[in-house]
């Protein structure tokens, strides 16, 4: 069996000639993946627009829930794109046909817009539930209520409508015309506005606030300035003149690295010691968290950090063989992966023992207000006992001084108490 030989974005003409039956298998696995996400998305949106709390209305929910259905549109409005154009060189493959085979008076172009209209999109998929979940736990762990809230919930809709039109930055050097390098330049850079309006306003909650510098905290900053950094490299790069000289460099690789595993994996780190506890009933150990934490930190930076410089200098991606004067720096990375891959020992280590023997967590440990911590730890079938409680007014979010609570558990006074 041929394996398919054209890299993850199957450009053709090269799709069309290398590996086609293991091409063809990758064609029908990405379909199948990408119907599932369909229908993940939509299991999202229904539940999130028709199955909400009672009394639950859009401008009370949690953030995450607005993250989710701006990722939930996303996939609903970009992943049938790719999979219209994999069937249609999926038909170049097996029939014959000529939608994309220069050969035969297609154009390989279209392939190329056709693929990063879902593939862009594809890293707001994955960064906007993290931003939900970032904005969860600063808000729990810097004891202050979360700054912005409305602000933020937009900024993720804006997100989602930007998301959709700006792809051909990924496709400056393939001749694209020049007004529509402008067009896509500006679009790119504009998306970092609303992500700017969430980054001011995580910043915002933890300024002045009693921050736990705990596990989950320690990753939700360390996501916050890992992303920072990615996304001005992001800026950076949708710069028409500076994305032709990086191109297909490292500079590319490290800010990628910076954007997903900076920010979606941190991301996911914070969150999975934020609701640890509520998943399982038991609570994690701090001191194996923050030795991964550290470890993650350090391997991280040593990593993909000098694959800026390297990228500036020239060194291409994807070879197997480079200029001696890389290999230096090129050491200082692989040491750093080595760093980063150890990292995850600890914290595989302490997410078993504290599963099988950790303390038991209570139905609160955090004292948050969100209405999650408010049923038990980990929660029953359906998430309460008999009824659920009603919904009276924003539990945590907006901008009232005194909040009346659904519950004793979220008086206004539990954001002044430490954990």
């Amino acid at each position: 069996m041929e394996a398919p030989g054209s890299g993850w974005t199957s450009y053709p003409p090269l799709s069309l000639v290398n590996g086609k039956t293991g091409e063809l298998i990758w064609i029908l696995s990405v379909l199948l993946l990408g119907t599932s996400s369909i229908l993940g998305a939509v299991n999202f949106g229904t539940t999130i627009i028709k199955m909400r709390m009672p009394g639950l209305k859009f401008t009370q929910m949690p953030l995450f829930c607005w993250s989710m259905l701006s990722a939930s549109a996303l996939v609903l409005i970009s992943t049938p794109v790719l999979a219209g154009a994999l069937i249609l060189l999926s038909f170049d493959l097996m029939v014959g046909t000529n939608f994309f085979n220069p050969a035969g008076g297609g154009e390989p172009v279209v392939y190329q817009h056709m693929f990063w209209f879902y593939s862009h999109p594809a890293v707001y998929i994955m960064i906007l539930p993290v931003f939900g979940m970032i904005s969860e736990i600063i808000p729990v762990h810097a004891r202050k209520p979360i700054f912005g809230y409305l602000a933020i919930a937009y900024s993720s809709l804006t997100i989602s409508f930007l998301g959709l039109i700006v792809w051909a930055h990924h496709m400056f050097t393939s001749g694209t015309p020049s007004w529509l390098r402008m067009f896509f330049m500006v679009a790119t850079m504009i998306i970092a506005v609303p992500t700017g309006i969430k980054v001011f306003s995580w910043v915002a909650t933890l300024w002045g606030g009693k921050i736990q510098l705990n596990s989950a905290m320690l990753f939700a900053l360390g996501f916050l300035s890992m992303f920072v950094i990615g996304g001005l490299s992001g800026v950076m790069v949708a710069s028409v003149p500076f994305d032709i000289h990086v191109h297909d460099t490292y500079f590319i690789v490290a800010h990628l690295h910076y954007v997903l595993f900076g920010g979606s994996v941190f991301g996911l780190y914070a969150g999975i010691y934020h609701w640890f506890p509520k998943m399982t009933g038991r609570m994690m150990n701090e001191a194996w968290g923050k030795v991964h934490f550290v470890l993650t930190l350090v391997g991280f930076n040593l990593c993909f950090m000098p694959m800026h410089w390297l990228g500036l200098q020239g060194m291409p991606r994807r070879v197997a063989e480079y200029d001696p004067q890389f290999a230096t720096v090129n050491l200082v990375c692989s040491v750093g992966s080595f760093l980063l891959a150890i990292s995850t020992l600890p914290f595989l280590y302490n997410a078993i023992q504290s599963w099988i023997a950790g303390p038991k967590a209570s139905d609160n440990p955090w004292n948050a207000l969100g209405l999650e911590w408010q049923t038990s730890s980990p929660p029953p079938i359906e998430n309460w006992h008999g009824e659920p409680p009603l919904i009276q007014d924003s539990y945590a979010y907006g901008s009232k001084p005194n909040r009346k609570s659904v519950t004793a558990l979220r008086g206004s006074d539990l954001w002044k108490t430490p954990v």
